[in-house]
């Protein structure tokens, strides 16, 4: 009984030491300390991930953004590519079809000068007709339409006017004849026709 009595006023006495609670405060201290660093390095973590997930969305936006760009740059230019093929296929004749034009020409030129004559040159009228549809026949088979506007109004893109007449039986800017025939290639002009042109007279 007397021991414990001994022993109980150190312990009071200890709990009451002011070292002690500095200490015991001090290890209090220390230890909030450590949480607070940890709690501010993972915040630092998570927006350190936030900053990475938008800069790698951000990147994957611009890859994805250039790979639909060299994708639509390839079918434009694959698009050309057969566009130009396309037209090199459609218009490769078109430097001879050129050089045969003269020749229809100059047969046309042949039956409008025979035009009339008794039956002994009827056989020659005949060889050239049959010369001149065999031509016109091969031209048309590969897409060479002769350009013959008489009548019609003038167009600049397909005529050439060589002329101007004055006419009042028909309207101002009328094609009245055709000295040559032009002629278009798959649509696309080879040679304009050679016109004259009506014009108001000059009396109205």
């Amino acid at each position: 009984m007397a021991e414990n009595e001994q022993n109980k006023p150190q312990s009071d006495a200890g709990e009451s030491n002011p070292a002690g609670q500095a200490a015991d405060a001090a290890a209090h201290a220390e230890t909030a300390a450590y949480t607070d660093i940890e709690g501010a390095a993972e915040g630092a973590d998570d927006v350190s991930s936030d900053a990475l997930m938008a800069t790698l969305e951000a990147d994957l936006n611009a890859a994805r953004d250039a790979a639909l760009r060299a994708q639509a740059d390839a079918q434009n230019i694959k698009r050309r590519a057969e566009q130009d093929v396309e037209k090199a296929r459609k218009f490769a004749l078109e430097a001879f079809c050129k050089e045969l034009l003269p020749v229809v020409d100059n047969l046309e030129r042949s039956l409008a000068v025979t035009a009339g004559h008794d039956e002994s040159v009827k056989p020659v009228i005949d060889g050239l007709e049959l010369t001149l549809k065999s031509f016109t026949d091969a031209l048309r088979k590969f897409h060479v339409e002769p350009v013959d506007p008489e009548g019609e109004p003038f167009d600049p893109q397909l005529h050439q006017a060589m002329s101007l007449v004055e006419n009042g039986e028909v309207e101002p800017n009328t094609v009245i004849a055709v000295m040559q025939k032009g002629y278009t290639l798959n649509g696309r002009l080879v040679r304009p026709a050679m016109v004259m042109v009506s014009k108001l007279p000059s009396s109205q």
